[in-house]
């Protein structure tokens, strides 16, 4: 394995137990390809929160709006060819020109942290699914590039995907970002619910924000079940590791939906036995939709929102 290659399996082991997983069962190439463009996203993200590996470093507070524009400008550099020294950011350059990857997809997930670092306010869920777009929905269609899928209806179902992903997140991080003092639900339905959007960590708020996080969770459901009938366009392994992903984060929402107004005590976390589990049933989903699955029709999702600069997708 290269130097790169190894720092990119290292990111991916350290910053998410789940995606790795999910990793391991793709086919070598994909593989290493999905854990480079990890390796960009988490360094990216990292950079914005003051992180390392998705944790926070205690002492670290570059100014948000210079990280940001560098970020940019090297992702920018990176794209054009020109020679890097950070490996996140040769990985990634490995990775976007390996598989063709257009320019705007890393550049739209940098408007997503943008979002982040200009304090963007999250009043609708339009506003929350927009960013849900921005910081994992691209990620998903650059997975897809990755897996061969560079067009049609299979690239709106890997966004589908990320935005689902991005919503489980959030409903199971509400407590630990509303402390770095960001709210991504959205502030119309906290209203109705009675919750000042900077009460949201209030005890006695605790009931009213579950009822809050179990209607995105519903939301994000709606994005999962769409997300299935882009399997068919991906070969049996990297449909095996998509299929298993999806169970597993799924399943952290349903973590977050069993402890109710307690769900934010701890961290949700999905155990190695339940892994194993949807590492089976993803086997079963690929192997299926990859043949029999083929044959039926595509799953028609109408009422989904789609930012509308995915009609070029």
């Amino acid at each position: 394995m290269s130097e790169i290659g190894a720092y990119s399996k290292t990111a991916i082991e350290k910053g998410s137990k789940s995606f790795s997983g999910a990793a391991r069962l793709l086919a070598p190439e994909c593989r290493d390809g999905a854990q480079k463009l990890y390796a960009w996203c988490r360094h990216c993200d990292d950079q914005i929160d003051s992180q390392q590996d998705g944790f926070p470093t205690p002492g670290n507070s570059k100014p948000a709006q210079s990280t940001l524009e560098a970020l940019r400008e090297d992702t920018r550099r990176a794209m054009a060819g020109e020679k890097m020294k950070h490996p996140a950011f040769v990985a990634f350059q490995q990775v976007v020109k390996q598989y063709a990857i257009p320019e705007r997809y890393p550049l739209e997930l940098i408007d997503g942290f943008a979002m982040d670092v200009d304090g963007h306010e999250f009043r609708t869920l339009e506003d929350t699914l927009l960013y849900s777009y921005h910081v994992a929905g691209v990620v998903g269609v650059m997975m897809a590039y990755i897996m061969g899928v560079k067009e049609g209806d299979a690239l709106l179902r890997a966004s589908d995907l990320g935005l689902a992903f991005q919503l489980t997140n959030i409903s199971r991080d509400v407590m630990d970002d509303a402390r770095m003092g960001r709210v991504y639900l959205p502030a119309d339905w906290l209203a109705e619910a009675g919750v000042p959007a900077e009460e949201i960590q209030r005890p006695e708020h605790s009931g009213a924000v579950f009822q809050v996080v179990r209607r995105l969770l519903a939301e994000a459901d709606k994005y999962y079940d769409s997300a299935i009938f882009g399997l068919p366009e991906l070969g049996w392994r990297s449909a095996w590791g998509i299929a298993t992903a999806r169970y597993v984060y799924r399943h952290v929402g349903r973590l977050v939906l069993k402890r109710g107004p307690r769900a934010w005590d701890q961290r949700a976390v999905v155990g190695r036995g339940r892994k194993l589990f949807g590492a089976t049933l993803g086997l079963a989903t690929s192997l299926f939709v990859c043949s029999v699955g083929r044959l039926l029709p595509t799953g028609q999702q109408p009422d989904l929102w789609r930012k509308h600069s995915q009609e070029a997708v």
